[in-house]
């Protein structure tokens, strides 16, 4: 059965050669023109001869005989390997998805960018699922946290949302289960980080080193003295924020959080008879943002992780709906 593909705005103005040639690397140019010939490559549906310049929205017509020319990278020039089971797997994570934007649940473990010694990457892989755009990263999770992660499918929505996360006017919304109790159920956490710690009466020269971190947080359920689950909403996005204010303001480290955490708490035995996953506790499950072509507000939630979910429904946890 032919595929039927619509040209992104990034490859607008791309000559129709250079555009199979770019995708379809391995096909000789004679059997390309041959099938232009033949009508079996269609542009808009009309016969073409594959000297047409693109244009967006244009739709092309890909017959089935040149499938086998189109090859999915499973090694990457960062030495990434991923295989078609691990494509599929992270297709399944798809929660929205249109010519401008595509957004994950992104799984505990996976790395958001690739890198030296990175064996899997949501940004290479998406590149994989999605060969004919061009894909950028707009904001980060860390590896160890899972949930909503939106990636950019072209040049102008990449820049749209990246300033939405950058002057904040994108909201991110986190759950995250942690040990022990929140002395107040709401508050705002104000203060500044410095190379994974607090800075506390901060000076001016501390101040230029530090970065000032901004978290508002809501108790939304406890096991007294024992466990709190709570909303984060990050105002300011400082690498490992979310964590180092719940182990070091909070005094409440996230379940499973073996970097900032009390390693001791990770191998109690009441806590392991809860807690079947070492993986951390910590989940971004909703993300409230402006579309970067219609301007019209966009909420994308996700569902929980399955390692949480015996947990929340054992502890009667819920998760906020509005």
């Amino acid at each position: 059965m032919a595929e039927l593909i619509t040209i992104s705005s990034v490859e607008d103005g791309t000559r129709l050669l250079r555009w199979f040639v770019r995708h379809f690397p391995g096909m000789p140019q004679r059997d390309f023109y041959k099938l232009c010939r033949g009508g079996q490559i269609r542009l808009n549906s009309s016969r073409c001869k594959g000297m047409e310049i693109l244009k967006t929205n244009d739709v092309l017509r890909i017959p089935p005989t040149m499938m086998s020319y189109k090859k999915i990278p499973t090694k990457t020039e960062n030495g990434e390997k991923f295989s078609l089971e691990d494509l599929e797997k992270l297709r399944l994570n798809i929660i929205y998805d249109d010519d401008d934007l595509v957004v994950f649940n992104k799984p505990a473990g996976l790395a958001v960018q690739g890198g030296t010694g990175i064996r899997k990457s949501i940004d290479k892989m998406a590149e994989a699922l999605f060969p004919y755009h061009k894909i950028s990263l707009v904001h980060r999770l860390d590896k160890e946290t899972s949930g909503v992660l939106v990636v950019a499918k072209n040049q102008k929505s990449a820049q749209v949302l990246s300033a939405q996360f950058q002057n904040k006017t994108a909201q991110k919304y986190y759950l995250a289960l942690l040990y022990g109790s929140v002395p107040n159920k709401h508050g705002v956490i104000d203060n500044y980080i410095l190379k994974g710690k607090i800075v506390d009466n901060v000076s001016q020269q501390e101040k230029k080193l530090s970065q000032r971190a901004i978290t508002e947080y809501n108790v939304l359920g406890e096991v007294p003295g024992f466990l709190t689950w709570v909303q984060f909403i990050p105002k300011t996005g400082r690498n490992h924020q979310l964590r180092i204010h719940s182990a070091l303001t909070l005094k409440t480290p996230i379940v499973g959080d073996t970097l900032y955490g009390d390693d001791n708490l990770v191998k109690n035995k009441t806590f392991s008879s809860i807690m079947a996953s070492r993986n951390l506790f910590l989940f971004a499950y909703k993300i409230v943002l402006k579309h970067p072509r219609t301007g019209k507000l966009l909420t994308v939630r996700a569902d929980l992780p399955s390692f949480m979910q015996p947990v929340t429904k054992l502890l009667e946890l819920h998760i906020p709906e509005d």
